[in-house]
């Protein structure tokens, strides 16, 4: 083997297009960059610029904001808890935390916590342990004769 004869393999290296190389190329003259002006020239980026007018996302008025401190959580319903239990998926004997909920396919991740919603019923007695619960779904749970357990920072507040 010579240093001549060394080559890459067919198609590993994908020729450039030559600009500027006369009509009958197709790219000659303005090489596929249309006529003159800012756009024709090099080193260009015009996104959201308006050739000195205010642009349109300075003219609108500003509004609302995003609290980077709430808490997102998992909304789950009495019903799919209920549906679970009945497939077997959830052991209703065993607390019922945002981790079983996982292992039963019933949520897809735990994010700051399960909030368990209402309407639904339940058809034992089951004790949860959960970020926080609504209104409807914590009188089901009681009326089932199950227990819910929240954390004490929600219960003080």
């Amino acid at each position: 083997m010579k240093l001549n004869e060394i080559s890459d393999n067919p198609g590993a290296a994908k020729k450039g297009k030559r600009l500027g190389r006369g009509i009958g190329s197709g790219l000659g003259k303005t090489s596929g960059r249309g006529v003159k002006g800012q756009k024709a020239r090099s080193g260009v980026a015009v996104n959201g610029f308006e050739g000195g007018q205010m642009p349109l996302h300075r003219r609108l008025p500003k509004r609302g904001f995003k609290n980077i401190f709430r808490a997102d959580y998992n909304e789950v319903s009495l019903d799919r808890v209920a549906q679970a239990i009945e497939a077997g998926r959830l052991d209703a004997t065993q607390t019922v935390t945002a981790e079983a909920l996982v292992a039963a396919g019933v949520i897809r991740r735990v994010k700051d916590g399960v909030r368990l919603l209402g309407p639904g019923e339940l058809g034992q007695a089951v004790t949860f342990e959960v970020a926080g619960a609504s209104k409807p779904a914590a009188e089901a749970i009681a009326k089932a004769g199950g227990a819910l357990v929240l954390p004490e920072a929600a219960a003080a507040e």
